[in-house]
């Protein structure tokens, strides 16, 4: 009888989790509020080497109505024009933008999350705050595995044809960020997470600090390293500190954006905290599977 209340038990909390999950996706996207006539229609950038059918399923994935969004691509040709990059390269990614009031801030949901394989939405969150990017809700979608790069440059367009003038010195900057930034994740014994953290939190204390030469942001790069107990080779160290000492030169104004920057840290915290919460959870469960199904085979065996 012990054994039939466990598994009633557990059964319940299953279904309970579903019920709540499925309650909160409806929550999520149950409001439409139309179109902000003060802000203009949403902006579709589709991967321009996406076929007809990859990109109706974009469409289905990102919940595209053609009547009320404007829609282009993004081809190697933009990469070579707001980035200086490969002309022959190869666009999959796309992007929803819409346009937000002020305030707003950025926010990057990755719709596909399986098939963006390298770049985390705060990733991008970051490095557009380094592009001067502001006040917008971007969704992020490929159908099939991409590493996701060529997103960004899909949202320099669409900012581009609504009129933003982004600087394209800060563009090119913000897409070596999101370069470096997973090149350092894929380095044994560092995580999308940490890697996040440390950049927002040198981009914080250059906020703070106000470094005055190279030297300095030397000194930031180091102390953040010592910080967060992350041990870098010469080599990377010195491709961070390159990286900051570009962003210093540029005068781009972390300060003004720190808000966001604080938003990002709280974010990467808690995922990492979860993390270890899931790991420790999950493990307990499998446990008690495991248990339960031991037990029901000594009842049949009894």
């Amino acid at each position: 009888m012990k054994y039939i209340s466990k598994l009633f038990i557990m059964l319940t909390f299953v279904f309970g989790l579903a019920f709540s999950s499925t309650l909160f996706v409806q929550s999520a996207y149950a409001k439409d509020e139309g179109i902000n006539e003060l802000l203009g229609a949403p902006i579709v950038v589709y991967g321009g080497n996406l076929t007809e059918d990859q990109k109706a399923e974009v469409r289905r994935i990102l919940d595209v109505d053609q009547d009320n969004v404007t829609e282009m691509e993004v081809t190697g040709k933009d990469i070579a024009h707001y980035i200086d990059g490969n002309p022959n390269s190869n666009m999959y990614s796309s992007v929803k933008i819409t346009h937000k009031d002020k305030g707003h801030g950025i926010v990057v949901n990755i719709v596909t999350a399986d098939n963006i394989t390298q770049v985390t939405s705060e990733m991008y969150s970051n490095a557009l705050l380094t592009a001067g990017v502001e006040n917008a809700l971007i969704e992020v979608a490929s159908p099939l595995q991409v590493t996701g790069h060529s997103a960004l440059t899909g949202i320099y367009k669409a900012y581009d044809a609504a009129g933003a003038d982004l600087d394209k010195d800060r563009m090119e900057v913000a897409n070596d960020e999101l370069s470096i930034a997973t090149e350092l994740s894929e380095k044994e014994g560092l995580t999308q997470e940490t890697v996040t953290e440390l950049m927002t939190e040198i981009k914080k204390a250059i906020a703070d600090q106000d470094p005055a030469t190279r030297e300095d942001v030397e000194k930031i790069v180091q102390e953040q390293l010592d910080k967060l107990e992350i041990n870098l080779s010469e080599e990377d160290r010195q491709l961070l500190t390159d990286l900051f000492e570009r962003m210093r030169e540029l005068d781009i104004d972390f300060d003004k954006v720190k808000q966001q920057l604080e938003d990002i840290t709280s974010t990467i915290k808690d995922r990492l905290g979860d993390i270890n919460i899931d790991e420790g959870f999950w493990d307990k469960v499998s446990k008690f599977f495991q248990d339960l199904i031991d037990s029901i085979a000594g009842l049949f065996k009894g």
